[in-house]
């Protein structure tokens, strides 16, 4: 069979801005989030998906600043952990809901929340299809009614950015609201055709057979966890500190998809793949090898009594170390690039036995120096001091006694692991 060559991963464009305006009400069984359906597009990762109002922040959207009431751009700058420029994404978020959905979070000049059920039709549709033409015309309509963007309304809670070998990258802020009275839901037609209010668990229940993206998906099991939709208004509010969240592309069983930062592949991945192939696996499988690095394989168990543990062959020019729970079988001599010299084991209880060749317990195989030293709970654990790798049994992120940083946990089951944040 002849060898086939991967296809290369699409060429990424530029990371774009973005907005996402999430609008909630409480119907009569409790939350309920207001869903777009795209329209159907040619090259649109997003096409035909159920979505939340939101889009591309506009290099004009920092003209609304002088719309806004309730936030100024210091106190949206400082809520978003920007340096400045944090207002052109709440105006983004309430611009892109006005023109995909038709609701508006604006107040009158006697600063009442604005009812759009009382303009007349014509004049709706008109304020639409100029607000269509860009934020300048969303600027003009509103100052000639005396209307303000109503910035305090709305509220940060999320942080999302397009993993890395997507050909349409995002970083994008997530907001809420409360549905305005007074308003009425109208997709656009033309990038939204149909709208749903849907309590969270019926979007994400597969009998409705909605197309949800990762971050979709995520959102609505944020909101599932709330009753009522002031509950996560609240909830929203007192939040201090938002993470970025970047899934990043992995394959598996279950075929090629976002695995997200909480998955304990998540590091992995991002060690083998940081540009986003989508080639590393978010599934340890038996039998497996990983290339972990050019001096590091491991490989998980094919035996049953020993299902899911690891076993990792180090090495150099010199030779190989085996190190884990197996003999030395044909399998591992195949799948190791030059011989094996020693076996060694994390095993709690065991004390590897240093031949001659180990001085002061260090090996140098060549261009990788393996160590043995001691974990902060008395196992036995050996360090690839060049990649500051510590391979352990117990998960053991410090050694005792020790000079050198861990960068990479190498546990005897389960992924490769960045040590925890102290």
């Amino acid at each position: 069979m002849n060898a086939t060559t991967p296809a290369p991963a699409p060429r990424p464009r530029p990371v774009r801005t973005a907005a996402t305006l999430v609008v909630l009400r409480d119907g009569s069984e409790g939350l309920e989030a207001l869903m777009l359906r795209r329209a159907e597009k040619a090259d649109d990762q997003n096409s035909g998906a159920s979505v939340f109002p939101g889009g591309v922040v506009d290099a004009h959207d920092r003209r609304l600043h002088a719309l806004c009431v309730g936030l100024d751009d210091a106190a949206a700058s400082a809520r978003i952990a920007v340096s400045e420029g944090g207002l052109d994404f709440y105006a983004a978020a309430i611009r892109e809901c006005f023109e995909e959905a038709g609701l508006l979070f604006a107040n009158d000049a006697q600063d009442h929340p604005v009812r759009l059920v009382d303009l007349p039709p014509a004049d709706l549709a008109a304020m639409r299809d100029a607000a269509e033409q860009g934020t300048d015309a969303l600027l003009t309509l509103c100052e000639a009614r005396g209307w303000r963007l109503a910035g305090d309304r709305v509220v940060y809670f999320g942080h999302w950015l397009t993993p890395p070998g997507m050909p349409r990258r995002f970083d994008t802020r997530f907001f809420v609201a409360l549905m305005p009275a007074g308003q009425e839901v109208h997709p656009d037609g033309r990038e939204t055709v149909a709208h749903m209010w849907l309590r969270p668990a019926d979007a994400l229940d597969p009998a409705r057979g909605l197309k949800l993206m990762n971050v979709t998906r995520r959102v609505l099991q944020q909101l599932d966890v709330f009753a009522r939709a002031d509950e996560f208004m609240a909830h929203a509010r007192q939040l201090r500190e938002i993470p970025l969240n970047m899934p990043r592309l992995a394959d598996g069983p279950d075929g090629r998809r976002a695995v997200n930062i909480e998955e304990p592949a998540y590091d992995e991945i991002g060690h083998l793949d940081p540009e986003g192939r989508g080639d590393a696996r978010y599934a340890l499988e038996a039998g497996g090898v990983t290339r972990l690095s050019g001096r590091v394989l491991r490989l998980v168990s094919a035996a049953p009594e020993e299902a899911g543990s690891n076993s990792y062959l180090v090495g150099g020019t010199e030779g190989w170390v085996l190190i884990g729970p197996r003999p030395l079988d044909d399998a591992l001599r195949a799948a190791a690039p030059g011989p094996v010299r020693w076996t060694v084991s994390t095993q709690p209880g065991t004390q590897p036995t240093m031949p001659p060749e180990w001085p002061a317990g260090t090996l140098d195989l060549g261009g990788a120096t393996l160590k043995a030293v001691t974990g902060d709970d008395g196992t036995p654990c050996f360090l690839l001091v060049e990649e500051r790798m510590l391979f352990t049994e117990s998960g053991t992120a410090t050694i005792a006694g020790a000079d050198h940083p861990i960068e990479w946990i190498a546990p005897s089951q389960g992924f490769i692991q960045r040590p925890p944040a102290r």
